[in-house]
C-alpha cells in the first residue's frame, strides 16, 4: 500500500512539472508558431520536390536546394509585388473614403439610369431604394475592401527587415523538417497517448487539406488572378494589379469566387455601352472558372479531401477574420482537425460514451 501512494505521489510530481515545462515552452515558441505553422504546411507541399531533388544528391543538399526552390517561388514576388499592391490599394480606400467616388457613382447612376430600372422592379415588394443608400453601400465595400488588403500589405510591406528575418526563419524550419520530419512526427506519435492508426489519419488528413489550399486553391487562385488581371488591363479598367490580386484571393472562396469581381465588372462595362466587352467578360469568367473547379483542381487535388462546400466557405471567412490573410490556410485547417476528431469519435468513442463505458474499452 506505502509503496503504491508512492509511485502515485512520484506520477503526480512529475506530471505537474510536465505541465510546467509544457507551459513554458509554449510561452518561449508562441511567437514564432504562425511561423512553424506556415513552414509545416510549405514543407508538406513542397516535400515531393525535396524526395525527387534527393535521388540524385545528399539529404542536406536537396533540402538546401528546395530551400532555395522556395526562396524564389514565395519570397520574391512578394518584395517585387508588395510596394506596388500596397500602393493601388491605399489609392482604391482613399477614392472611396473621398467625395470623389460618391459623385463619380451618383453621376454614374444618373446617367444610366440604373436606380429608375431597379426601383421598377422593386416597386412589385413594395419597396424602393434610394440613391444615397446605394452609394453608401458601394462606397463603404470599396473603402473596407481596399483598408483590409492595405493593412495585410502594409504590415508586410512596412517591415522588410522583419519579412526578411522571418522567411528566412520558416526556410531554416522547412530546412530541418525536410530531413527530420519523419522522424519528428514518429516523436510526437510516440508521445500521443491516442492509438497509432488515429494519429496517422490526423496526420494524413492534415497533409490532404494543407496540399488542397496551397496546391490546388493556391495555384488555381494564381491562375485566375493573373488571367484576370491581364484581362482588366487589355481593356483598359482602373487598377488591373490590384483586382488581380483580389480575384486570386476571392479563388479560395467557393461558390462565388472571381465573379464577385467579374460579374459586377461586365455589368459597368454593359452600363457604358461597351456590349462587347462586357459578353466578353461574362464568357470569359464562365469558361475561366468553369475549366479551373470542374476539369483544374479536381485533377490536381483528386478526392483526397471531402468537406462541404458550404464548411469551407465559413472557414475561409472565419479564418480572415481570426487570423487575417493567413486565415485563408489556418481556416480550413481547423475546420480539417474538428471534423477528423469528430471521424474519430463517432468510429471509436461514440459507442463507449452511450453505452456508459462500462462494458467496453477505448480501442489501444
Amino acid at each position: 500500500m506505502g509503496c503504491s501512494s508512492s509511485r502515485d505521489s512520484i506520477f503526480w510530481f512529475f506530471l505537474v512539472l510536465f505541465i510546467i515545462s509544457i507551459y513554458l515552452i509554449s510561452i518561449l515558441f508562441w511567437p514564432f508558431v504562425s511561423v512553424i505553422i506556415l513552414g509545416a504546411v510549405v514543407t508538406g507541399v513542397f516535400k515531393p520536390v525535396y524526395k525527387f531533388i534527393k535521388k540524385g544528391t545528399r539529404p542536406s543538399f536537396a533540402s538546401l536546394l528546395t530551400c532555395a526552390l522556395i526562396f524564389i517561388i514565395l519570397f520574391v514576388p512578394i518584395v517585387f509585388f508588395g510596394n506596388a499592391l500596397s500602393k493601388e490599394a491605399y489609392d482604391l480606400y482613399l477614392t472611396a473614403k473621398s467625395a470623389v467616388l460618391n459623385d463619380e457613382i451618383k453621376t454614374f447612376l444618373a446617367d444610366n439610369r440604373i436606380l429608375e430600372r431597379v426601383n421598377i422592379f422593386l416597386s412589385n415588394f413594395n419597396f424602393e431604394l434610394s440613391a444615397d443608400d446605394l452609394n453608401k453601400a458601394i462606397a463603404e465595400t470599396a473603402k473596407i475592401t481596399g483598408f483590409f488588403l492595405y493593412e495585410q500589405i502594409r504590415v508586410i510591406a512596412s517591415n522588410m527587415a522583419g519579412l526578411a528575418i522571418n522567411f528566412c526563419f520558416m526556410l531554416l524550419v522547412i530546412y530541418f523538417l525536410l530531413l527530420d520530419g519523419d522522424d519528428f512526427l514518429a516523436f510526437i506519435i510516440d508521445l500521443s497517448p491516442l492509438p497509432k492508426e488515429q494519429n496517422e489519419q490526423l496526420i494524413s488528413k492534415f497533409k490532404d487539406m494543407a496540399g488542397a489550399v496551397l496546391i490546388g486553391n493556391g495555384l488555381c487562385g494564381l491562375i485566375q488572378g493573373l488571367l484576370g488581371g491581364v484581362v482588366f488591363a487589355l481593356f483598359g479598367l482602373k487598377s488591373p494589379f490590384l483586382w488581380g490580386v483580389i480575384m486570386g484571393l476571392l479563388a479560395f472562396l467557393p461558390i462565388l469566387g472571381i465573379g464577385l469581381v467579374f460579374i459586377p465588372a461586365a455589368g459597368i462595362l454593359f452600363l457604358n455601352g461597351r456590349i462587347g466587352a462586357g459578353i466578353f467578360f461574362i464568357i470569359f469568367y464562365l469558361i475561366l472558372s468553369g475549366f479551373i473547379e470542374y476539369l483544374f483542381k479536381p485533377r490536381l487535388v483528386g478526392k483526397r479531401v471531402k468537406m462541404h462546400t458550404l464548411l469551407i466557405f465559413l472557414a475561409i471567412i472565419g479564418g480572415l477574420q481570426f487570423f487575417g490573410i493567413l486565415g485563408i490556410i489556418y481556416g480550413p485547417l481547423v475546420v480539417t482537425a474538428f471534423l477528423t476528431l469528430t471521424d474519430i469519435y463517432k468510429t471509436n468513442y461514440q459507442k463507449i460514451i452511450e453505452s456508459g463505458g462500462s462494458n467496453a474499452a477505448p480501442p489501444l
